[in-house]
């Protein structure tokens, strides 16, 4: 119901748009071409520059948003120094951000500067997070960044909300290949006292399969958001400003198509197209894959060989998640004395109904609500800022596992209600003060903040941050800081807890980081450029492990103690433990970013990346670069402007970071998996003519010379046994991506 009345709503306002503008058309004599001033020097919106704050800031402004034709945040932000969009699930595409190539729960996004994005909602909801009406997206890296957000032990992402300063009205339909369309709105206008603008994105794509083996790479989607922005210059002294949002989203992926109800009532069998036997180093039977030990599979394949014959119908092989979200945020300020007073609440309700094919069904309902107050004020000859907030989270689920059934009919599902309910209420308070020495060349901005977790207890963070200005055009930034994490089983291992009906609580501690960066920043008119360096370690790094004992089995526990008969598998009398590594991650990142304004209508940017990881393999799950280098180049003239951008991304060890030594994973064809990825390359281009000061035309290619990994390495594994999965990734997903589209504005 929802996203017919976003899509009905969408519908009449582009109809409404489009004879607005005609007859604005009719009523000019001449059109003119709109006049573009470039030039000026670099800003804070060129890579390799950075904002005038103490924190090590970079901004991603609504040009850079446009050039990546981004509609979300993670288009917005993948592919830049130190910041990338990982994929953590070939066929469901969970994607999730990675600061300085660390885990994706370690960041976290805020809505100006207001933390609503749980690990849950992390999964799936970053797809449906929109860049409408943003004035930029800042992002700061490494645990001494927020004083308000501790567990961002990565860094983290703000989204600042644009106030409207004239009418505005955009509208931009798209159209592309693999079945995609779709458009946005964002209608703007001032009133007195005040300001309120709208915006709406809808979207559909189909799911996608590059190497005609049945089953995609790219999941489908069909996606509506919308959202309300509001801002009031004076209720009782206050300054407001807020906004509303709703996402609405069903995605699914495995089986082509998105008949839903087919795929999740085809239970056994091997329905054509799969086919196993297509790809690099597919199987020798299309309809099943070796078992590479030789002995464990059930079957004989059409070669002879022993291996698994596929039987899980359509639903085997398929996630299909529909995701409901709603929030809204209010932040007041008002002078108080020579001071500044802000209030800031928020609240958010987030639901997912998720099927995962052979593991089972998963339902979650998750409420989050953030309070906020601080006081900010000179003292002395310093500033000095105070507060306190309270953070709070619930989610509640249910669904049913399948491993005891592999059939998956009716029978023996078994009941996972509250497997990973959590629920977690941190009220904190927190104190910074800001000086300025040597006639504020040196900056010092140091801070403490002390949580009162209900479950791990009292939890002190402090932070330290140091700006000194070499020259009016150098500077240098240091910062050192620890902050926590409170972990959530769901997303350490996303549907794997189904695998089991019990997970085993043994983590005691937080997450814990220790987090030190340097960054040297240089800016004139023409050039800019940052370097900067930064080491995090994670200590108590949290672990799921499913398929293991449950310590009440006393048989169980018995009988793996004395090398016995009794082992675990998956059923009864095992469980998922959820633990914490007994030995620290670490991250170690260097990277240089610079942009040169060749000419005023001509700039070319540079980024390098140096990325090492100190950690037991397996730990890791999924696949980092040691290596990244970014070239792009923007140019405008007239009406036009041209951008494109090359990522190269260096090798990657697959042997260490997925574990080969204990878990060796292979191919279909039973060889093993390759120690390393090759490197490879991404080219995206886009263009953008304008019209007039109301129409634009642009077009596009994303990975313009379709560089896939399903192309030189499947995503599909299989472990000695012939058990399947579908997490081997280390390259792109998706081919090439062509689109064209119509930006309209009034």
């Amino acid at each position: 119901m929802f996203k017919q009345k976003l899509i009905v709503a969408a519908s009449a306002i582009a109809l409404s748009s489009i004879l607005s503008a005609i007859t604005a058309m009719a009523d000019d004599i001449q059109v003119l071409p709109e006049v573009r001033v470039t030039g000026g020097g670099t800003d804070f919106s060129a890579p390799g520059s950075l904002r005038d704050e103490i924190i090590k800031t970079e901004s991603i402004t609504p040009q850079d948003i446009e050039h990546a034709n981004a509609t979300n945040v993670l288009q917005a932000l993948d592919n830049r120094p130190g910041i990338a969009v990982q994929v953590e699930c070939s066929v469901c595409n969970v994607r999730t951000i990675n600061l300085n190539n660390m885990p994706g729960r370690f960041a976290t996004l805020l809505i100006d500067g207001i933390p609503l994005y749980s690990s849950t909602v992390s999964f799936y909801g970053l797809d449906s997070t929109n860049v409408l009406g943003v004035e930029r997206i800042d992002v700061s890296r490494g645990a001494a960044t927020s004083l308000i957000a501790p567990e961002a032990l990565s860094g983290t992402v703000n989204i600042i909300t644009k106030r409207p300063d004239k009418k505005e009205y955009v509208f931009t339909p798209e159209i592309g290949n693999f079945g995609s369309y779709g458009g946005n709105a964002y209608l703007a206008t001032p009133l007195e006292g005040g300001a309120v603008a709208f915006s709406m994105d809808y979207r559909k794509h189909d799911t996608v399969d590059g190497v005609g083996m049945g089953i995609s790479q790219y999941t489908g989607y069909e996606r509506a958001t919308g959202g309300l922005a509001y801002f009031l210059d004076d209720i009782g002294g206050f300054k407001i400003h807020g906004r509303v949002d709703l996402v609405d989203e069903d995605r699914g992926g495995g089986p082509l198509g998105n008949d839903y109800g087919t795929i999740r009532a085809s239970l056994t069998g091997n329905p054509q197209p799969f086919n196993f036997s297509a790809g690099p180093h597919g199987s020798p039977d299309p309809n099943g894959w070796v078992a590479p030990d030789g002995v464990s599979g059930p079957d004989t394949l059409s070669n002879g060989e022993n291996g698994v014959l596929y039987n899980g119908g359509l639903a085997g092989i398929s996630q299909i998640i529909t995701t409901q979200r709603g929030q809204g945020t209010m932040i007041g300020e008002r002078k108080v004395g020579e001071g500044t007073l802000r209030l800031a609440a928020g609240a958010a309700y987030h639901y997912q109904d998720s099927f995962y094919g052979a593991d089972g069904i998963y339902v979650a309902d998750q409420k989050q609500y953030y309070l906020e107050s601080s006081y900010k004020a000179p003292f002395g000859s310093a500033i000095v800022t105070f507060g306190a907030n309270y953070r709070f989270e619930d989610l509640k689920s249910h669904g049913f596992s399948f491993q005891t059934n592999p059939g998956l009919d009716e029978t023996g599902r078994t009941p996972t209600n509250g497997v990973d309910n959590y629920l977690y209420s941190v009220p904190g308070v927190f104190l910074e003060v800001y000086h300025a020495f040597l006639n504020d060349r040196l900056e010092v901005n140091g801070s403490v903040r002390y949580d009162q977790h209900n479950v791990f207890g009292g939890i002190t963070s402090p932070r330290l941050n140091v700006l000194y200005h070499h020259t009016d055009a150098l500077s240098s930034r240091f910062a050192i800081g620890q902050g926590f994490r409170a972990p959530t089983s769901f997303f350490e291992q996303e549907h794997g807890i189904l695998q089991d009906t019990i997970i085993v609580r043994q983590i005691t501690k937080a997450e814990t980081s220790d987090n030190i960066s340097y960054a040297l920043n240089y800016a004139s008119d023409r050039f800019s450029w940052t370097g900067s360096a930064n080491y995090t370690r994670i200590r108590n790094f949290a672990l799921l492990s499913p398929g293991q004992c449950d310590p009440a089995d006393a048989a169980c526990v018995a009988g793996v103690a004395t090398g016995g008969d009794v082992a675990p598998s998956p059923g009864f009398g095992t469980a998922t433990l959820f633990t914490s590594a007994s030995d620290p991650v670490q991250f170690r990142t260097v990277d240089w970013v610079g942009t040169y304004q060749v000419t005023p209508s001509t700039a070319l940017s540079l980024g390098l990346e140096k990325d090492t990881y100190t950690f037991t393999p397996g730990i890791l799950n999924f696949s980092r670069p040691n290596e990244r280098v970014y070239l792009s180049s923007d140019y405008v003239f007239g009406g036009w402007d041209l951008f494109a951008k090359l990522t190269w991304t260096g090798r990657q060890d697959l042997k260490q970071f997925y574990d080969y030594v204990d878990n060796q994973q292979y191919n279909l064809d039973g060889t093993p998996k390759p120690d390393e990825s090759p490197s490879f390359s991404v080219v995206d281009v886009r263009a953008q003519y304008r019209l007039n000061k109301r129409f634009a035309f642009f077009a596009g290619v994303n990975n313009l010379f379709d560089y896939q990994q399903a192309k030189h390495d499947s995503f599909l594994w299989v472990d000695s046994t012939g058990a399947l999965d579908v997490t081997h990734i280390w390259g792109p997903i998706i081919g090439r991506y062509v689109y064209a589209g119509l930006r309209l504005e009034l």
